[in-house]
């Protein structure tokens, strides 16, 4: 058997810049300061700057990045937010965290992600906010939800943790709505060495409000007008993160060029659905998802051949226990059907087109003897 392709390495990004990122941990460790420092201030900078974005704050997580923006809106027990059926727990969780209720709405079959008839259709008198998830890099037509939460008075939140990158109409500013939380945990395109996170706004007010809160709702020391969190960026994660993202568009580019590859190989190839991309939008490849019937049995055969896949996700939220008391949930069939067929295959810029075709030959093959 050839050799394995894993479904991600980790230790590959950071060998490529391993120079660099032991002089960014140098320069943390000679300054001796390691919190709220001039790493933060740089990468928040440069982050907001490479986003088109006017305000960047940097938090300790991804979930931390969520939880502060609902928090800033001013969303809390009684208020209602709409979220997408098919995202990661993550995005629930901020909503309930707040003491809000989440309401879930299917995604589009085809994008998989949600849209504004969706979100349309699940407002109530307690609506206060819409969660569009950019899933797997791909983005939400936030044109058509913009319009809609505007029309409604509703905060529009992005959760853009899978999408440093994505585009709408060119644009990655647009991908924001009136703030997005990214995350940049290690697996993510913009991965740190651990936890961290930021939120992006053109919104001077949320991005005070996500300052404040981070840091114990301080404003000087002991000086809190509001009760806030420990959510701050570490140093170190800061300066790494400026470090990585000198090369993120470049990293980006290579994962386009392996979902073109991807693509052109499933065309025609039997059982399988691959990802449907918008002529506006600019999907990011965090992920690249295809759909499958007898996904458990294909992904044993496609791990024989040494092919590494993982699932996103196997449970929707309205399924876990952890969320069965927010319920009930209104039936959500698209979700529950994409939860039962989608399959994760190796994406990643150090991917080789030789791994890329073998990934795609060893599905073939596992889909080839399907009822066989």
């Amino acid at each position: 058997m050839s050799a394995p392709v894993p479904f991600l390495d980790l230790r590959q990004p950071t060998a490529a810049l391993r120079g660099q990122i032991d002089g960014a941990i140098a320069r943390v460790l000679d300054r001796g300061l390691y919190l709220l420092g001039p790493e933060l201030e740089a990468f928040e900078s440069e982050f907001a700057s490479w986003c088109g974005a006017r305000h960047c704050a940097g938090v300790a997580s991804g979930f931390s990045a969520l939880q502060l923006i609902v928090r800033a809106c001013g969303i809390g027990p009684g208020d209602e937010v709409i979220v997408p059926g098919n995202t990661h727990i993550a995005t629930w969780l901020a909503v309930t965290s707040a003491g809000a209720r989440p309401v879930p709405v299917d995604p589009d079959a085809a994008t998989r992600v949600i849209t504004a008839a969706g979100a349309e259709s699940a407002i109530t008198p307690r609506t206060r906010a819409v969660f569009a998830v950019h899933l797997y890099g791909m983005p939400c037509d936030l044109k058509g939800l913009s319009e809609l939460c505007r029309g409604r008075g509703l905060r529009l939140l992005v959760d853009a943790a899978q999408s440093a990158g994505a585009e709408i109409d060119g644009s990655r500013n647009l991908c924001h709505g009136d703030a997005a939380a990214y995350s940049f945990y290690p697996t993510k395109n913009l991965g740190a060495l651990g936890d961290g996170g930021a939120v992006v706004t053109d919104d001077p007010e949320i991005d005070g409000a996500v300052r404040l809160l981070r840091n114990y709702g301080m404003r000087h020391f002991a000086d809190h007008p509001m009760r806030g969190v420990n959510a701050r960026m570490e140093e170190i994660h800061a300066a790494v993160l400026r470090e990585k993202l000198v090369l993120l568009d470049e990293w980006n580019a290579r994962r386009a060029a392996l979902a073109r590859r991807y693509m052109g190989r499933l065309e025609g190839m039997p059982g399988v659905a691959g990802p449907e991309v918008p002529g506006w939008a600019g999907h990011a490849w965090h992920l690249f998802v295809v759909e499958v019937e007898d996904r458990d049995l294909i992904r044993r055969r496609l791990d024989a051949e040494g092919i590494g896949t993982a699932v996103h996700y196997p449970l929707p939220p309205h399924r876990t226990a952890a969320l069965e008391t927010v319920g009930p949930f209104p039936p959500l069939p698209i979700t529950d059907r994409l939860s039962r067929r989608v399959l994760s295959l190796p994406m990643n810029p150090f991917l080789s087109d030789a791994q890329a075709d073998r990934v795609m030959d060893a599905l073939a093959g596992a889909l080839g003897k399907v009822g066989g």
